[in-house]
This record gives C-alpha cells, structure tokens and sequence, in this order.
C-alpha cells in the first residue's frame, strides 16, 4: 500500500531501487542499511574488446534488398547471381539460406535475401545492425507504391544509406524521371536532382545495368570505411533461425567480425550451443568463416530470434551460464516491464524531464487526410515536447506499423481504419497503443491536452462484437437487410454499429433492425447468423464486416 500512494505498482519479485528503499523504510518507520554490492558481470566470458585500428581490414558490406510486392526485387537478386556466375563461378548456385555472396570487380557484396521491412525492424528492434547499404527497388512502370514508402521509413530509422535501384526500364510505360520526382517528395533526393542518393536505372529481366548497380554499392561500400578484425573471436547476428526435424535448430549467422571455426562454443542471444557442422551459402561443407560470411550451423541448444547477437566463447560451460543468466534476466525485465508511451503518461514523463519526443504513426483512409494530420500535428511542438513523425501511410493498420511502433516508443494514430483483432491482439502483447480517431480535431485537441496534461474523462469505445456479411436482400419499403454471422462476441439491438470495408471505415450508425430467422432478437451471440438492418444506410457488400460497440466513460488515470 505505501508503494501505491508513491505511485510504484510492484509485485512481490521485483526489485526496488536504493532510493524507493530508504523513502520507504522511512513511510514504515523501520531502518534500513543498503550495502554496496560489487555488481558482478554475468557476462565474463564474452570478449567484447575494441579492435586496434592497426588489426583492422577492409571487410565486404552487408545489403538488404527492400520495396514494394512485384516491384522485381527476387528477379534482381536472380539476375545478379546470374551475371556473377558468369563472371566465373563454377556452375549454378544453390541457395540454401538467406543471404548470398556475390562478386564484382574481385570484391564481395553479401546480399541478405530475407528480410522484408517486417523482418528488417524485428532485427533493429533487437538492437543487431545488420545491414550496411539498403537498395531500394522501385518499378519504373509502378512508381512509388505504399510499401515503398514502409521500406524508406524503416530505412532510415535505421540510419542506413539508400541505393535506388529503378527496375523494369524494359518495359514500354517505363519513366524514371516519375518515379525521382515521387522519391523526392518522400525525403529522398538523387544525385542528378542534387540530392545525396545514388540512382541506377536496371532491367533485371534483360540484366543491364546490374554491373553499375554493383560498382554503386561498392562505392556506397568505400565511403562507409567498414572495418573488421579477422584474428579475434567472432561475433554478429543471426538473420534467420527455424527448428528442422532431423537436425534440430538451425541459425542462419552473419560474421560481423572475428572468425568463426567448427567446433567452437558460442552464445547467441538465449540459447548456447556448440558448433557440430557450418556450411556456406551454397550448403558446402566449411571448417572457418572470416568477417562479412553468411554460414548455417548446426549444434544450439534452442531455436534463437532473428537479430539476436552471438559471440564466440572459451568453452561451454561459459556459454551455458551467460545463457542462463540472460534467460533470468529477461524473465524480471518482463515482470518489470513498463507499457510502452500513452497519452495519460506524457505529461507525467515531461514532468520528470524524460519526453523530448512524441512519436507518432499515422495511417489514414486517403493521403488527403495523411497530409492534414501531419502538418496540423507538427505545429503543436512547444518546449518541452516536439511531436515526431515516425511513419505516415494509407490503409489499415498491419503488423508492421505495430513492429515499427514497438521499436522506436512509438504511438499509432489511426484515421478512418480500423484494425484487425489479430493486429489488436500484437499491439496488446507489444505495448503499444493505438488510437483511432472520426475526426481530425479530436487527434489535435487530444494530443495537445496530452501535452499540457489536461486529459478530460475518456469514452472509450467497448467493441461488443463483429459480424461478417454473407448475402444481402433488398425488402420493399426497408431497403438492404444483411444475412449475417457473428464471428465474435456479440451483437445487441441498440448498439452502435460501424461498417468496415477492407479495413477502411465506409459508415457509423445505429442498427434498425435485427432478427433471427422472421422474429425480432434483442441480441445474437457468436457462432450464430442473423439479419441486421442499419438505420438510413443500404450500401451493404457481401464480405463486408459490421463491428458492433457502445461507449463507456472511463475517468483518466
């Protein structure tokens, strides 16, 4: 009780800081004597040393192929394997896992083939920097296309450098200038337009200019100065991981730096293991692996994640304990964990001189809307908050935008979209919180009362269920009636109903009627199907969800 009154929501497991001790022996007027603990590293073991500049090499530069669906990235991919085996690689190569080592002019470029934007911030949200240099593939016909703009934004949260690979110039409808024109209304400027980006004009299909693309990024590579130290301990991440049922986990690893040798014990993120069998990227049998390889091994514990980082250690009983007392560790961060930034927290937060940022995503029904809100919220910055925008897109709410979210303390403001309850569930899971909006002076006066910490009583919308339409009847002097199955929870007669169309918000409105086979029901449960009837409203599609809900006030924390 006298940690609630100081505002601490503890359990029994968690630990409490020196100074919430003292304050509180002092509320229960007992003493207290906190002693000085040497606080031992549970990660002796890990040689995490800097390298000296004078055992430094050059090391090839790890690239991440990112863009819009169809936009050609795996034709790309192909295409450049194929233009390297060409240049002198003994028959075809076999992927095996998901990064590839190409050469160009004597050099090596490591292509990661896995990760799309999704993986990309999964990997960030670990803290692994596994990308150096992103190519950006934009279909010349195509332009710039909403998963484009996804790419560029995670891009660039990540602080790596943007190559602009502008593909299908083949095709009769192609126009660059288009697509440079879109690119620079999204923050990205090409050399020839005076910008800083590098833009190469390819045809994946026909393979020209894929040698250019390559020179470009060994450019991009030399300006970068990457640097590693062959003779120590290896270290990196891993860019995937899955559980095969003959040979257990298999990691697929990047050597960031060090050599990696069969047979060695390493710690990679949770799990611990010993190398048993690596091989390369064309599933040849190898012994080491110097900085900037992509290998498969074969030998841990459990399955890790992608992005988390591995390091090579002594012998395995070091691995197993560093291993252990991350798990332990992990385990109190959860029970300690705090939810993510809310609104009602803010002012608490620039009270205490923590928020300099307010983080935001934005996603919209139209990019009218987009624009709106972004211009109208970036005026709202005053001394002691300056509001950001992390992300803006049209459409509903993905998975995606939640992960982005997670990563960078973010807040999600949906306009006119609606999630899906598995998105819903994600961000739940994820702390993260999201905010749907009707109207655009709601966003702006809420998040202005957030900032000055004058948050009134909220009505929060409860959703009481959601029903799937499976057939439409037109009745004389009623007009559309819904044939209806109510996928969850429930519907209530005098409730208030939205209808979602491909996760775009069409109408709100009351129901007027609703039966159950020819006679009137008060409410209909799951699994059960019914006819709904919407007040004034008849532009009702099979395939259309109807969400039923209702408000309740709910006094601010």
């Amino acid at each position: 009780m006298a940690l609630m009154k100081m505002g601490i929501m503890a359990n029994i497991n968690q630990n409490l800081d020196e100074d919430t001790v003292m304050i509180l022996a002092d509320e229960l007027g007992i003493s207290v004597v906190v002693a000085k603990v040497e606080e031992e590293n549970p990660e002796e073991g890990i040689e995490d040393f800097e390298d000296r500049e004078e055992d430094l090499v050059p090391r090839a530069p790890f690239v991440t192929v990112m863009g819009h669906v169809d936009h050609g990235k795996t034709s790309l991919l192909d295409a450049i394997r194929k233009t390297n085996v060409a240049i002198g690689e003994a028959g075809g190569i076999t992927q095996h896992i998901g990064a590839s080592e190409v050469y160009s002019n004597g050099q090596k470029i490591v292509f990661l083939d896995t990760p799309g934007h999704e993986a990309f911030t999964a990997m960030r949200a670990r803290g692994a920097h596994v990308t150096d240099i992103a190519v950006l593939v934009v279909a010349a016909d195509d332009g710039v296309m909403p998963q484009t703009i996804e790419s560029i934004s995670h891009a660039k949260a990540a602080g790596v450098p943007i190559i602009v690979a502008i593909n299908k110039m083949d095709k009769p409808g192609a126009n660059p200038d288009r697509v440079k024109q879109e690119l620079s209304e999204h923050g990205i400027l090409v050399e020839e337009w005076g910008g800083d980006t590098i833009c190469c004009q390819v045809s994946a299909k026909k393979g020209d200019g894929i040698e250019n693309l390559l020179e470009m990024i060994l450019l991009q590579a030399e300006v970068l100065e990457l640097k590693a130290n062959p003779n120590r301990p290896a270290k990196g991440s891993v860019v995937e991981a899955r559980l095969d049922k003959t040979r257990g986990p298999v990691a697929t690893l990047l050597v960031d730096n060090g050599t990696l040798k069969s047979g060695q014990s390493v710690v990679v993120g949770n799990c611990y293991g010993k190398i048993r069998l690596m091989t390369d990227y064309r599933g040849k049998k190898i012994s080491k692996a110097g900085p900037a390889t992509a290998v498969e091994i074969l030998g841990l514990d459990d399955v890790p994640e992608a992005g988390d980082e591995f390091n090579v250690v002594k012998d395995d009983k070091t691995a197993r304990e560093i291993a252990q007392n991350r798990k332990e560790k992990l385990r109190e961060e959860i029970l300690a964990r705090n939810a993510s930034s809310t609104l009602e927290q803010l002012f608490s937060q620039i009270q205490e001189g923590e928020v300099k940022d307010l983080n935001l995503i934005i996603k919209a029904d139209v990019a009218g809307s987009v624009e709106a809100i972004v211009s109208s919220l970036e005026k709202l910055n005053n001394e002691n908050v300056r509001v950001k925008v992390v992300h803006t897109g049209v459409g509903t709410i993905n998975e995606s935008d939640v992960m982005l979210a997670s990563t960078t303390g973010s807040i999600i403001i949906g306009f006119n979209v609606r999630p899906t309850t598995a998105v819903t569930s994600f961000a739940d899971s994820e702390n993260v919180q999201i905010r749907l909006y009707r109207v655009i002076y709601d966003i702006i006066n809420e998040i202005q009362d957030a900032m000055k910490g004058m948050l009134d009583p909220e009505f929060r919308e409860e959703v009481l269920g959601k029903v799937e339409v499976r057939a439409t009847f037109k009745v004389p002097n009623v007009g559309t009636i819904a044939g209806a199955y109510v996928t969850e929870g429930k519907v209530l007669r005098n409730a208030e109903v939205r209808l979602v169309r491909d996760g775009i918000v069409i109408h709100e409105g009351k129901i007027s009627s609703l039966k159950r086979f020819k006679d009137d029901a008060r409410e209909v449960a799951q699994g059960y199907e019914c006819g709904i009837g919407i007040e004034n409203y008849n532009d009702i599609k099979e395939g259309d969800i109807i969400e039923c809900f209702r408000m309740v006030e709910v006094e601010r924390a």
